[in-house]
């Protein structure tokens, strides 16, 4: 097998991906066989093996990623335009249990990171503004600005606002939401103290809002509703936020077991490579981490479709095996409630990639969360209450995705990605490459270059680099998303804005 031009990922599959830009006339030799390229076939995309007739399913990853819209050949560029998606409305599922466990021993590996008084663990010390509506963003910008300025950052990692356009003209399922995003916010371990920020007069009223934090902290946590302040909010925000820094500065980094980590596992401007390269070595990472009784969490349920059967047959118990049929089907009924088609999904950075369907991407998605069983399925805003791996119900948009992983509990996020993005969440977001190209052109963007898989290095050597890796971050390394201030929030809406 040319190895060095292409890949073919199972014996079970159709076509080939090929590593490099080829030519149509290159030959390959697969299993064998030659193959003659009838094309220009871009690096990512893939080649048939064999002549099919229309209809006839493309197998990948050794599954179905679609079928033959029309007959092709042998050396065909496999693509969008001759690919078409299996998937339909919603189904019905049978469980079939997977009961093997991933055996990978365990290491007496830790962290460094700030034990709270709750007993969850932050790897950042931050103090956060918090809007309960958007109409405050402006004055927590100013606030952010003026504790920066006057403390300048000692003792303490970072200021930050998490501004948002919600928490009033919503109702029902976006209400709650905005609610519960915000208050898992204010709840995350990366935090040493939050300002939450209020008008007074919105939907998300401060007082329902701070009995939904429950028994918190009132050192850490204070609320001012600014339309209560006699005069001006800035000098009463600068008070509390000077009692809260107090408090915060005072934390300091301690050795952790790795098993009180926990990541959230997601991918975005995916390409060919990511369900080769980057996504399994995540995938090695997540089966590494659950193994030290560690935590991961994956999500982007719409690029579940297509590979869905795989997590489902891998949950624990019938019960979590219902929970994930319901957030499957759930979300294709969502879809379906739009008059949207639920196969719809690869952006067109993904085709240029060389991803031709949802299932093709879901294949390579899913790969994020390793071979472990599932220990637990979230709905949207819950946060985590098992270790092991877990689902979350979410969006594949990156922001919205991303900051419900975080909000979930999650201390970082691991990105993949082949054809780069900038933006971060509430808590570091590591990109990880997919290849070697996107790696040197964005080097300012990326945080590991899962390419050097294409160069030669083993899976297992990677994957102990990356390790590493994570636990300096997790130790408080920047990401490059942090050096560059790129971090936000996004909450998810699907219902009327009044």
């Amino acid at each position: 097998m040319d190895e060095s031009k292409m890949i073919k990922i199972n014996p079970r599959d159709n076509v080939v991906v090929c590593l490099k830009p080829l030519p149509k006339g290159e030959i390959l030799e697969v299993d064998g066989k030659k193959i003659t390229l009838l094309q220009d076939t871009p690096a990512g995309h893939k080649v048939l093996l064999t002549d099919i007739t229309a209809g006839t399913d493309i197998i990948k990853y050794g599954y179905p990623i679609g079928h033959a819209k029309e007959d092709l050949k042998t050396g065909q560029w496999v693509n969008e335009n001759n690919l078409k998606t299996n998937l339909a409305g919603t189904l019905e599922y049978q469980y079939n249990p997977v009961n093997k466990d991933v055996d990978i021993p365990l290491e007496n590996l830790s962290f460094k990171g700030y034990k709270r008084a709750n007993g969850e663990v932050g790897v950042r010390n931050e103090i956060w503004i918090v809007p309960t509506v958007g109409c405050v963003n402006g004055i927590a910008d100013r606030l952010v600005k003026a504790l920066t300025k006057e403390t300048k950052l000692e003792g303490i990692d970072a200021v930050h606002s998490w501004n948002h356009n919600y928490g009033c003209s919503q109702l029902s399922d976006d209400h709650e939401n905005t609610r519960k995003i915000l208050r898992d916010i204010c709840q995350h371990p990366n935090a040493g103290g939050v300002l939450v920020l209020s008008l007074g007069c919105e939907n998300n009223q401060p007082g329902q809002f701070v009995e939904l934090l429950g028994n918190y902290d009132k050192s850490r946590i204070k609320l001012l509703v600014t339309q209560k302040v006699v005069g001006d909010e800035l000098e009463e925000g600068m008070k509390l936020l000077r009692e809260i820094y107090h408090v915060a500065k005072q934390d300091k980094r301690e050795d952790v077991p790795l098993s009180q980590l926990r990541v959230g596992l997601k991918c975005g401007g995916s390409d060919g490579f990511s369900g080769i390269t980057a996504n399994p070595l995540v995938g090695c990472f997540s089966d590494f981490l659950v193994a030290q009784g560690g935590t991961t969490v994956l999500t982007e349920v719409p690029e579940m479709f297509g590979a869905e059967t795989i997590l489902m047959n891998r949950c624990k118990t019938p019960a979590l095996f219902s929970q994930t049929v319901d957030m499957i089907n759930d979300f294709k009924e969502y879809f379906l409630s739009h008059g949207e088609p639920v196969g719809e999904n690869p952006s067109p950075g993904n085709k240029a990639g060389g991803i031709s369907t949802l299932e093709d991407k879901a294949l390579g998605c899913t790969q994020k969360c390793g071979h472990a069983l599932v220990s637990g399925v979230l709905k949207y805003g819950e946060q985590l209450k098992e270790h092991g791996l877990n689902l979350l119900s979410a969006p594949g948009n990156d922001l919205v995705a991303s900051t419900a992983l975080a909000a979930a509990g999650c201390q970082l996020v691991l990105f993949t990605t082949g054809r780069g993005t900038p933006f971060g969440t509430f808590v570091p977001t590591m990109k990880i490459s997919t290849n070697n190209d996107i790696y040197a052109r964005k080097s300012n963007w990326m945080d590991f270059n899962a390419g050097e898989l294409l160069k030669g290095v083993s899976m297992q050597a990677l994957t102990r680099k990356f390790i590493d890796k994570i636990i300096a971050v997790a130790s408080g390394e920047q990401t490059r998303n942090e050096e560059n201030e790129y971090r936000e929030i996004a909450i998810f809406k699907s219902g009327v804005t009044l």
